[in-house]
This record gives structure tokens, C-alpha cells and sequence, in this order.
């Protein structure tokens, strides 16, 4: 694992290529050397109803959170999280610079005890091991 989740605005789809997007998210995770390939899940929800600061229907948001499996040291998180926002953020430059928008990150552990998993994913990867 870890799970990236995107919730971001509507209206942010004007201005930004979620899928595209949602591609670079899974290409910075992986280079990070932190995260198996097998185990990376990226999705995007668009949030219909947003009322940000002042009401103006112009600002934009997108959040991003990550859930992963305890065990990695804060030092690599803290690394992985730098590196995946410095990419999150280059992707959105555009719409940083032109238009009224939020970027965030989140990462976080998920307890093993309370967050049991099967997949079946590795065995449709090539090269992966079952």
C-alpha cells in the first residue's frame, strides 16, 4: 500500500487533468523506492457542494491524503512526503499561479491489527512476484 485518496472541487476540473494527475501521483510514489507498485492505489473524488473562505465559487481545492501501513520510519515518510508534494505541487504550478487554489497532503499510518487486506493484484503484474 499506501492509499491516495484525492478529494478536490469540481470546479477544479477546468483547470487541472485529474487523470493525469492521479498518474503522476502513482509515478512519485514509486520513486520514492517506499512503496511497492503492487500496493499503490490512487483514486479522485470530486466534491460537488464546496464553500471556501469567503463563499467566491472561483476558489479551488485539492487534498490529498495517504494511508499506509505502520512501519516505515518517520525519516522516510517525512522524505517520501516531501518528494510527493514537490511533484503534486509542479503538476499544479499552473493553476497555483493563475487561479485561486489549495493544495494539501496528508500522510498517515494505518494500524495493521484494524486494517486486514488480501489482493490478488501482483499476480496480473509482470515481473511481480505471487
Amino acid at each position: 500500500m499506501p492509499h491516495f485518496h484525492i478529494d478536490y472541487s469540481a470546479n477544479l476540473e477546468e483547470r487541472l487533468d485529474i487523470a493525469a494527475f492521479c498518474v503522476a501521483l502513482r509515478d512519485a510514489a514509486a520513486q520514492t523506492g517506499l512503496f511497492p507498485l503492487a500496493g499503490i492505489r490512487v483514486r479522485a473524488l470530486r466534491a460537488d457542494h464546496v464553500v471556501m473562505a469567503d463563499g467566491n465559487p472561483d476558489h479551488a481545492y485539492l487534498d490529498l491524503s495517504i494511508r499506509l501501513r505502520a512501519g516505515r520510519t518517520p525519516q522516510a515518510k517525512t522524505e517520501a512526503v516531501a518528494h510527493i508534494f514537490a511533484k503534486a505541487e509542479e503538476f499544479c504550478a499552473d493553476v497555483l499561479a493563475n487561479s485561486s487554489f489549495m493544495l494539501s497532503l496528508e500522510m498517515r499510518d494505518i494500524d495493521p491489527d484494524l486494517s486486514p487486506k488480501v489482493s490478488s493484484i501482483r499476480r496480473y503484474l509482470p515481473g511481480e512476484e505471487t
